[in-house]
């Protein structure tokens, strides 16, 4: 259809954003039996994505696309303390696959297609407009403005709080810089994770093989994360173990916290732009199907009944806080916590995991999950005389607000 077309229909729901939640709920939706229009600024799915794609079975699983957006699988990786101290841990299963975000993408938009979903792209959202009984989308498409009419939007377009903000739901209160370079990589055959202020001020960087002698290095830092990058390239390259010293680096922002309301009237917001990330790594893929999917059944029943409240839309942040509430607020503990550690500290928990074996042990208790870090972050706490995490817990509540 052309976009004259498009914007002439009223849609039961207009998504903003086709990365992976969004592009879930509009399969959920479409597959529902509702008329479901995607609007994509990139002129594809999974342009330019700045993500290591590291998923797990579990995540992958769920979501069902076929295995030919799998790179490599890893069940094992190399820890690094910042004098060098390398820690290595290895599972007998598969813990995660390395996709190709670009095709994972594309993968899922194409599922929602074929349910009935309408995708357009170089479109990009810049204002939301609610009235009587619809809410309106302005887009721009090739930079000419049109207007198109639903009966709810989803926002699910990354941290981009524009939106969000004139919907009157705000923004989260932190965030990250992710930064991120594809290289040629030499000798290395498993994830490997590097920590120290040097290398990543309060966070960590990664070097992460796809392919034969290729992989992505990158890191998450609060400010300044491609120059953090860059020196942590020069520093590899020195050791031979890269071969892109001046590889293109990409950046993203990722919300360490979440909106204090994901809903309004007519409006459900999903994925990073709710803030639904894995504080302690960045990752939001599978957080953000877990609420694309929350999402799109509360939408489903609201429709249906032709109610879309903002009283009646609540369920859906009841259900995702139920779901990823703790979860969450456990992994803003251990940010928090380990954002303070200085490079010292950091030696002696390596230090100690490697000679009490403790490593070991948290990874092969019940408490241990790829995705769910919140009950091994508790475990390890509670073997740690270190930090009154008891005492923080009430903090660190009061801070994020979940």
């Amino acid at each position: 259809m052309s976009v004259r077309e498009l914007s002439d229909q009223c849609y039961d729901v207009i998504i903003v954003g086709a990365g992976p939640a969004g592009s879930c709920a509009a399969y959920e939706l479409a597959n529902a039996g509702h008329g479901v229009a995607v609007f994509e600024e990139k002129s594809a799915p999974g342009l330019s994505v700045c993500c290591t794609g590291i998923i797990s079975t579990e995540c992958f699983d769920s979501i069902g696309v076929s295995t030919d957006v799998i790179m490599t699988a890893s069940n094992s990786a190399r820890f690094f303390s910042p004098s060098g101290r390398c820690l290595r841990l290895q599972t007998e299963e598969v813990q995660a696959y390395v996709v190709d975000r670009s095709s994972f993408d594309k993968a899922m938009a194409s599922k929602a297609q074929a349910g009935g979903a309408s995708y357009l792209f170089s479109s990009r959202v810049i204002d939301l407009i609610p009235g009587g009984d619809k809410i309106q989308a302005e887009v721009l498409v090739d930079g000419v403005s049109h207007v198109f009419d639903a009966r709810a939007v989803i926002l699910a377009n990354g941290y981009r709080p524009g939106l969000s903000q004139r919907c009157g739901l705000g923004r989260t209160k932190s965030f990250l810089i992710g930064a991120q370079s594809e290289v040629a990589l030499n000798g290395i055959d498993e994830v490997e994770v590097h920590f120290g202020r040097e290398v990543a001020p309060g966070s960590f960087a990664w070097l992460v093989p796809t392919s034969s002698g290729r992989g992505y290095a990158g890191l998450l830092a609060s400010s300044h994360a491609g120059r953090h990058l860059r020196r942590f390239l020069d520093a590899i390259c020195l050791r031979n173990r890269i071969q892109d010293r001046d590889a293109e680096i990409r950046q993203k922002a990722i919300p360490i916290g979440v909106l204090a309301r994901t809903y309004s009237e007519r409006v459900l917001v999903i994925g990073d732009a709710a803030g639904h990330v894995k504080p302690t790594t960045g990752g939001g893929i599978y957080f953000g199907y877990i609420g694309a999917k929350m999402a799109a059944a509360v939408l489903d029943e609201a429709l249906r009944e032709d109610d879309l409240t903002a009283e009646r839309l609540r369920r859906y942040q009841t259900l995702w806080k139920a779901k990823l509430g703790k979860e969450l607020s456990r992994g803003y503990l251990a940010r928090w916590l380990y954002s303070r550690l200085t490079d010292r500290q950091i030696e002696r928990i390596f230090g100690i995991m490697d000679s009490t074996g403790e490593a070991e042990a948290l990874l092969r208790s019940s408490e241990f999950s790829f995705d769910w870090h919140g009950r091994l972050v508790l475990a390890g706490l509670r073997r740690s005389a270190a930090y009154p995490w008891l005492r923080l817990r009430h903090f660190f509540i009061r801070e994020v607000g979940i």
